[in-house]
């Protein structure tokens, strides 16, 4: 099946990690010091990455990948809330199970806001 994925390229990645975080499915891990799409089946080809990368490695191309899986995706975003890894404002610290999260820019990281915060952020 053909359709939009990821791709990363590993000559400019630093391995810098910032494209990790907006990965809400868990596609993208630094291996070995780079950022690997580690299953395709859980990348939805959205490209909520792709701005977050300092030197350009991440674009979206069109090729041949296996469908978007949602089910596993879920499964592997409960695995890693199970580790502790789940996203959570940077404010005030609340989970996805307690509020809704955006991905955001501040001082220059990219990082997640619940819309609680969100104005402060924004306004002060």
């Amino acid at each position: 099946m053909k359709r939009k994925i990821v791709r990363i390229d590993e000559e400019k990645c630093t391995g810098c990690g910032l494209c990790v975080s907006p990965c809400v499915e868990g596609a993208i891990e630094i291996v070995n010091g780079k950022a690997k799409v580690l299953r395709e089946e859980l990348c939805d080809g959205a490209g909520v990455c792709l701005n977050v990368c300092p030197t350009g490695a991440l674009t979206i191309e069109e090729r041949e990948a296996p469908a978007f899986d949602p089910v596993a995706a879920e499964k592997n975003l409960e695995a890693k809330r199970a580790q502790g890894a789940s996203p959570r404002c940077l404010r005030c610290g609340a989970d996805e199970t307690r509020a809704v999260l955006l991905l955001a820019r501040h001082h220059g990281e990219s990082t997640w806001v619940c819309t609680r915060c969100l104005p402060v952020l924004i306004h002060g």
